[in-house]
C-alpha cells in the first residue's frame, strides 16, 4: 500500500460550471500525485428556501477536519456567510494546511483573480471604445466578497469617468441562470429608458438576461449590449458571442491541489497568489467574434452533452419511478440497486441517521403527537447503513459512527479515491448522507442534482409511508385494545376469536367461555378514589394475563367484566385456570401493599359449538353461571383485610 495525501474539498454546487471546472483542475493534479479527494458537496442558495439550505449545507458538519492531510475550500460557492464561518473555524481549529479559491481568508493560502482590474478593464472599453453613457448591472450576491469587488470597482470606474449611476439599475441576483432571466423582467418592466449596455458579474446570467430581451424584440448589440464576466464554454459558443473575462479556472484547481502537495513535503509556498485574466471583447459589444473554434468541434461537444443530458434525465426519471410507490426501506434499496449501477460508482453507501423514520406516536399514553425529536444540526452518533456496493457486490453495510464518516476511507491504499459525500435530507430534517466513490457522474453530469434530489424526496416518501404504517398499526391498536388494562378489547376478543370459534364449529371442538367480574371495584372507587380503582381494574388484567398462558384469548369486557376463551378446553382445564386467576389475583394486590385483597367471581361454560351457536350467547351463559358463584359468596358491605 501507499501512502496519500489526503486533501477534503468543500464546495456547494459542484455541477455548475465555474465549481467543475475549478474540481476538475484539483482530480487533474490529484491523479498524478498520489492524492485522495473527499468531496463534500451541498446545493444551497439555489431553491430559494432557506429550510433546504439548512439541510444541505448540514454536509459541511460532517468532515472531521484533523483526520485530513489538508483541505481545498471553494466558500464563495456558499450563499450562506454563517456556514462559511463556522467551516473555517473547524478548520483553523483543526491545524491543517487549507486553500482557499477566490475569497482571501487570513490564515489560509489563497489562489484569486485581479477582479478589480478585471471589471475595470470592461468598463473602460464599453465607456472609451464604444462611448456609452447609460448603464445597468447584474450583480451576484450582496454578500459575496468576488460580488462585492466586482460590483464597487464597476461604480468606481463610472465615477472615474464622471457617469452617474441611478441605483434602480442594479439587480442583485446569486450567479445562477434564474437570476439573469428575473434581471431582464425587472429592468424591462422598471419604467427607465434602456441602457446602452448591460454589465453582469457572471456569464450565466448575463446569456440568460440577452435571451429574456431577445424574446421582447431587443436585438444584441444594436439595440442593447452585454458583459459577463467567467468566459463560460456556453457564453462564448452564445450568439452572439458574450464579451467576457477569461479566468484561470482549472489552473486555479491545479494550483490549490499543487500548493498543498508542496506544503505537505516541506516546500515553502506563497500564501497569495493571483492569477492573469484575460477580457475577450466579442459581439455582445459590437466588436468582432474572437471565438477560434470550428463548427466541427462545436457540434462534437453540442452532441456529447445532448447525450450526456438524455443520459442522465433517462436515468433519474427512471429512478423516481421505481422509488415513489416503495414501502418500505428493504423494497426501496433493492429498486435502488441498478440505477447505482448505472452511475458506475466504484463504491456506494446509504447512510441514514439511526432516527431517520422515527414515528410519532406515543406508545405509553396511546395518543398521537407531533414529533420535533429530528436532527436538524449534525448528525446522530449512529448511521445506519440498508445499502452499500463494494467490489461489485451489494450489500447490508454495518453501522458505524457517524464522526468516522465512513470507516477505514482514509486509509493507505494503492489506487487514487476520489469520495463525493451528498446530504440526504427533507427541508431542515437531516435523514443521513450518500457516498459515491470513483464516479464521473457527480463531477461530469449537470443533472447531478437532480438525482440526488430525487434520492432525498423518495427516502422521506418511505419515511412518511413507514411512520404511517407504525399509525395504523397503533390505529388498529387503539381500535382492539382497552388502553386501561392494556389486554384486548371486545373488538379485539371478537377478532382474535372468531376464526378459531369457527374452526370449532366446523371439527366439532368443545370451547370453553369463562366470566371473570370483579368484586367491590365500586366500594374500592368510593374509599380510596377512581385511581386505586384503575389500579384494581390493571392488576385483575395482568392476574388473567399471567393464568393464560396455553393460547387463551382474554379480554376486559367493560367495566370490572372480563372474558376469556379457549379451544378444547376440558373441565379440569377450566377448573385449573380459575384456581391460577384467583392465586395470580391475591399475590398480585398483596404487591401493591394496599389494606385491601382483590377478589373476583368467575364462572365458565363448555359445549361443542354449533352452525347456530353465537359466540357473545356462550358468554351470557358463562355470565349467568358468574352470577351464581358471586351470589353463593357472604355478602358482606366490608372489603376483605388484608388480616383475615
Amino acid at each position: 500500500m501507499n501512502r496519500y495525501i489526503n486533501i477534503a474539498v468543500i464546495v456547494s454546487g459542484i455541477d455548475e460550471y465555474y465549481q467543475s471546472c475549478i474540481v476538475g483542475g484539483i482530480q487533474e493534479y490529484a491523479v498524478s500525485h498520489n492524492i485522495n479527494l473527499v468531496h463534500f458537496i451541498a446545493f444551497g442558495g439555489i431553491m430559494s428556501d432557506n429550510r433546504h439550505d439548512t439541510g444541505e449545507y448540514n454536509i459541511f458538519s460532517l468532515p472531521d477536519f484533523s483526520k485530513f492531510d489538508g483541505a481545498i475550500l471553494l466558500t464563495n460557492t456558499i450563499s450562506s456567510s454563517a456556514v462559511a464561518n463556522k467551516i473555517i473555524s473547524r478548520i483553523k481549529k483543526s491545524n491543517i494546511p487549507a486553500v482557499s479559491i477566490d475569497n482571501d481568508i487570513p490564515e489560509f493560502y489563497h489562489i484569486g483573480i485581479n477582479n478589480t482590474d478585471a471589471m475595470e478593464k470592461i468598463v473602460e472599453h464599453f465607456i472609451i471604445h464604444h462611448g456609452f453613457k447609460t448603464f445597468n448591472y447584474i450583480s451576484g450576491p450582496e454578500n459575496n466578497p468576488e460580488s462585492v469587488v466586482r460590483y464597487n470597482t464597476f461604480r468606481k470606474t463610472l465615477k472615474k469617468y464622471n457617469i452617474s449611476f441611478d441605483e434602480r439599475r442594479v439587480y442583485f441576483g446569486d450567479f445562477r441562470a434564474l437570476s439573469g432571466r428575473q434581471a431582464a423582467d425587472y429592468f424591462l418592466n422598471s419604467g427607465l429608458e434602456m441602457p446602452d449596455a448591460i454589465i453582469s458579474a457572471n456569464d450565466v446570467m448575463a446569456v440568460s438576461a440577452m435571451n429574456i430581451f431577445e424574446e421582447n424584440g431587443f436585438k444584441i448589440p444594436d439595440n442593447v449590449c452585454f458583459s459577463g464576466f467567467d468566459n463560460t464554454y456556453d457564453a462564448r459558443n452564445y450568439y452572439p458571442e458574450l464579451t467576457s473575462i477569461q479566468r484561470p479556472l482549472r489552473e486555479s484547481g491545479i494550483l490549490s491541489c499543487k500548493i498543498l502537495f508542496k506544503h505537505l513535503n516541506g516546500h515553502k509556498c506563497e500564501r497569495s497568489t493571483i492569477l492573469d485574466m484575460t477580457p475577450r471583447f466579442t459581439q455582445s459589444c459590437g466588436c468582432k467574434s474572437t471565438n477560434s473554434e470550428t463548427i466541427e468541434s462545436f457540434k462534437k461537444h453540442n452532441y456529447r452533452t445532448l447525450e450526456s443530458n438524455a443520459i442522465s434525465r433517462s436515468i433519474i426519471n427512471r429512478m423516481s419511478c421505481q422509488l415513489i410507490d416503495c414501502d418500505s426501506i428493504e423494497e426501496y434499496t433493492e429498486r435502488l440497486k441498478p440505477f447505482i449501477s448505472e452511475i458506475k460508482a466504484e463504491e456506494f453507501y446509504l447512510c441514514l441517521c439511526d432516527n431517520w423514520n422515527q414515528t410519532i406516536y406515543d406508545d405509553n399514553n396511546y395518543v398521537f403527537k407531533v414529533n420535533t425529536n429530528f436532527t436538524i444540526e449534525g448528525y446522530t452518533d449512529n448511521v445506519i447503513v440498508p445499502l452499500a456496493l463494494k467490489n461489485g457486490q451489494f450489500f447490508s453495510g454495518s453501522n458505524f459512527k457517524s464522526r468516522l464518516m465512513l470507516p477505514e476511507m482514509l486509509k493507505d491504499t494503492d489506487k487514487n479515491k476520489f469520495y463525493y459525500f451528498v446530504p440526504i435530507h427533507f427541508r431542515e430534517r437531516c435523514l443521513g448522507y450518500i457516498i459515491i466513490l470513483n464516479s464521473n457522474f457527480p463531477i461530469k453530469s449537470p443533472m447531478f442534482q437532480t438525482w440526488s434530489i430525487t434520492i432525498c424526496n423518495s427516502i422521506e416518501n418511505i419515511r412518511k409511508i413507514e411512520c404511517l404504517d407504525s399509525a395504523i398499526k397503533k390505529l388498529d391498536k387503539l381500535y382492539t385494545i382497552d388502553t386501561l388494562s392494556g389486554i384486548y378489547n371486545r373488538n379485539g376478543f371478537k377478532n382474535n376469536t372468531s376464526e378459531l370459534f369457527t374452526y370449532c364449529i366446523k371439527r366439532k371442538r368443545p370451547v370453553m367461555l369463562m366470566f371473570i367480574d370483579m368484586d367491590n371495584l365500586k366500594i374500592i372507587n368510593d374509599n380510596y378514589g377512581h385511581k386505586a380503582g384503575d389500579e384494581a381494574i390493571r392488576t385483575t388484567a395482568k392476574a388473567i394475563k399471567q393464568a393464560c398462558a396455553n393460547g387463551e384469548v382474554y379480554c376486559r369486557f367493560g367495566g370490572d367484566e372480563f372474558i376469556v376463551f379457549a379451544a378444547d378446553f376440558s373441565e379440569e382445564d377450566a377448573i385449573k385456570l380459575t384456581e391460577s386467576i384467583h392465586e395470580n389475583l391475591y399475590r398480585e394486590s398483596k404487591n401493591l401493599e394496599r389494606d385491601y385483597i382483590l377478589t373476583a367471581s368467575i364462572g365458565h361454560h363448555i359445549q361443542i359449538p354449533t352452525e347456530n351457536s353465537q359466540l357473545f350467547q356462550l358468554v351470557t351463559i358463562a355470565d349467568n353461571v358468574m352470577y351464581t358463584q358471586k351470589n353463593r359468596k357472604k355478602k358482606s358491605k366490608y372489603l376483605k383485610r388484608n388480616d383475615v
